[in-house]
């Protein structure tokens, strides 16, 4: 499955290079409703290894403002485990793989009516990756190029320090290091601009990937 908790060491335990850098990106953070003509460049995905702190990251996004959609999976999940549980990954991975790319193909919609940045922790690539594995169904082509997202995409490495299990994501690292391979393939297949998230404390996480997409609209 694909998802995630940021379980690392507490933020003022990581090295910050520069002091101040969160308050000065949230002052001066671009805004893509003035430069950007189409939704697709204003959605962007955070993506990478299960237990990588996409999570975490998406929550600081949000904190400073920018507009953020959980992760298909979990839902998905959740949906499962408070039905009959046919749809989830350990079930049945096919069953769970279409319905998150119903679920991703939804937010894209829903995303629509909201401005600035919108921040998607994992989405449709994830989704039809999956469902390829699953299925050898060749689904990723069709769906990623028909549905995109901004031309940057930021993943989360294997980080084994602060992977850990839960109730939605039973399975082992050696299984999420996998599922990266497959996405970092799936990403670059599609032609996105893979940038791979620093192994920080999430605000420098955060600092990182708006200074990325800053520069992109100088």
């Amino acid at each position: 499955m694909f998802s995630h908790r940021f379980c690392g060491k507490p933020a003022s335990t990581f090295p910050r290079d520069t002091l101040g850098r969160s308050d000065r990106l949230r002052s001066r953070r671009a805004d893509p409703r003035t430069s950007r003509s189409s939704t697709l460049n204003r959605f962007v995905v955070l993506s990478g290894c299960s237990g990588g702190g996409k999570s975490t990251l998406l929550a600081e996004l949000r904190r400073r403002g920018h507009a953020g959609v959980e992760e298909p999976g979990r839902r998905v999940v959740r949906e499962a485990l408070a039905g009959d549980g046919a749809a989830l990954p350990w079930v049945d991975l096919a069953a769970f793989a279409r319905r998150a790319v119903a679920m991703a193909l939804a937010d894209l919609t829903a995303a629509e009516g909201l401005t600035g940045w919108v921040f998607f922790d994992r989405g449709l690539v994830d989704a039809a990756t999956a469902l390829e594995h699953a299925t050898g169904e060749a689904v990723l082509e069709p769906l990623g190029r028909a549905h995109r997202y901004h031309r940057r995409v930021f993943l989360a490495s294997p980080w084994p320090e602060i992977y850990v299990n839960d109730p939605e994501r039973p399975h082992g690292f050696e299984a999420a290091e996998a599922e990266y391979g497959r996405l970092l393939s799936a990403y670059e297949r599609l032609g996105y601009a893979v940038s791979i998230l620093p192994k920080t404390d999430v605000a420098a996480r955060a600092d990182f990937v708006l200074e990325a997409l800053e520069a992109l609209e100088e």
